[in-house]
């Protein structure tokens, strides 16, 4: 029997604890529907991708379904919104901006659709009358068709940015991610700025509101909303936020960071109250910190499955935790709830799993079907930066920054391997029964293993990776925080 639990926020006690979502889920975007929240987040290059969040309560989070079945190219920062009971994705795959629709966030949902223009960082809104307008990039609108399908007329530019001071250190200035709500007569931009990564006070939150979709706009007396002030904050680079009201009228800020010291984990998810003003202006109230235990919204809390690590999800597809890096080409595989059995050639996808603790523990069984093949079990950044373990015919390998060492003897095709990630410094032990075990002689350290020294906006990751010829079996994994 799985074990059911809240999410790591909740501390049970009426209060949560950021992040709501620990791991890489950047550019968060979250919409209510009667009492039910739901949200999504980019994907990148992996596949399956946008994972649908379910929650009642905006801290506890259980996962419905995936939005995009197949790999479609680079994916970054989504906008999920709900109209006239359809449910839309709008979102860059390699900057030309697709629209997906769905009756219901599990799905099923449509293949993605071009709207008719390229840029990054969509956010759509809608006014009374029901016309529909796309906001994009640095600050274009376009209007839409009714259906919300593609764009009609000629984007406009409509906001330059909130013109913060020059001497705060950041990456640049920036303008992304603009987020739409039309409340009492206006429309309130909600932006991020500064940069996503680069010094930790680089991004943050600002607001801009106008009666008129195309502007002008009037920035926000209280920006920045949301901001890290000082490189010994725990939480730095906040920003990329989307807001959220409550049946009971009370309002929310959802938004990302890295966390200082664990910038491995990419950039989290959290939640922060806000409030408006009687001028019309919503803020962060005074005593909030993202640091500190903050009192929880309203609702019930979901219950998230202990089986979620599993391989195989409740609908018999690849289990929610899981993804393909780049599947360029279609990957055979049978999969069930403790085992995945992946046919391998020369160009096989990793799979991979998000780490969401400081310290953590991982175990996996590799079993080869025949001696041309082999199997991995690495931490993984991107194709160019991976170390582990491997086990393939010849014996045992070690695996290091992607370079493969010459094998040491093995007795079997078959090895339990588990990894410890403890202050960055990994260590492999090797089985063949589960009682005895064997350090490995390759370790490695991977602190410097993210975004601002390698690129590409990603995150350390678990990998199983299928590689020669032949099927290969990962089972029984399993992963745990390590408490020290």
């Amino acid at each position: 029997m799985h074990t059911a639990i809240t999410g790591k926020g909740d501390q049970g006690n009426g209060t949560y604890s950021n992040p709501i979502l620990a791991g890489d889920y950047a550019d968060p975007t979250v919409v209510r529907v009667g009492s039910d929240y739901y949200l999504t987040h980019s994907c990148f290059e992996f596949a399956p991708g946008f994972l649908i969040w379910h929650s009642t309560d905006l801290v506890n989070w259980e996962p419905v379904g995936r939005a995009l079945t197949e790999y479609a190219g680079n994916v970054w920062a989504p906008d999920l919104t709900y109209y006239n009971g359809q449910f839309y994705i709008y979102a860059p795959i390699d900057e030309e901006i697709m629209v997906l629709t769905a009756e219901k966030p599990e799905g099923p949902w449509s293949a993605p659709a071009k709207v008719g223009i390229r840029g990054i960082d969509p956010g759509h809104v809608a006014d009374e009358e029901g016309n529909r307008y796309l906001f994009y990039g640095s600050g274009y609108v376009a209007e839409l068709t009714p259906d919300g399908l593609s764009v009609k007329g000629e984007p406009r530019k409509a906001y330059d940015g909130w013109r913060f001071p020059e001497e705060w250190v950041v990456e640049g200035r920036f303008l992304e991610s603009p987020k739409l709500t039309y409340r009492s007569g206006y429309f309130y931009l909600t932006v991020a700025q500064g940069g996503s990564s680069g010094p930790a006070t680089s991004h943050m939150v600002a607001s801009a509101r106008s009666k008129h979709p195309f502007g002008p706009y009037e920035d926000s007396p209280y920006n920045p909303i949301v901001r890290t002030q000082s490189r010994s904050e725990r939480w730095l680079s906040k920003g990329h936020g989307s807001i959220v009201d409550t049946p009971d009228g009370d309002w929310w800020l959802v938004y990302h960071a890295y966390e200082k010291g664990y910038y491995t984990l990419g950039r989290q998810t959290l939640l922060e109250p806000l409030e408006w003003t009687e001028d019309g202006w919503f803020r962060s109230p005074e005593g909030i910190s993202a640091d500190q235990p903050i009192r929880k919204p309203g609702g019930q809390a979901v219950i998230r499955s202990g089986s979620l690590r599993s391989f195989r999800s409740e609908s018999g597809e690849l289990g929610y935790a899981w993804s393909w890096y780049k599947p360029v080409s279609p990957i055979e595989f049978e999969v069930s709830q403790r085992a995945i059995t992946i046919s391998s050639d020369p160009a096989s996808a990793p799979l991979v799993f998000m780490p969401e603790d400081h310290h953590y523990e991982a175990q996996v069984e590799i079993d080869l079907s025949e001696e041309a093949a082999s199997g991995r079990f690495v931490l993984f950044y991107n194709d160019k930066t991976y170390s582990g373990i491997e086990l393939s015919g010849e014996g045992l390998h070690g695996v290091i920054r992607g370079w493969r060492t010459p094998a040491k003897p093995w007795p079997s095709r078959k090895l339990i391997v588990r990894l410890q990630s403890i202050e960055h410094e990994v260590i492999f032990y090797c089985s063949q029964d589960g009682a005895e075990w064997t350090k490995f002689e390759h370790s490695f350290e991977t602190s410097g293993w993210h975004h601002n020294a390698l690129g590409g906006f990603l995150a350390l990751r678990l990998a199983l990776w299928a590689q020669g010829q032949g099927k290969v079996s990962f089972k029984n994994f399993e992963y745990r925080a390590w408490n020290r």
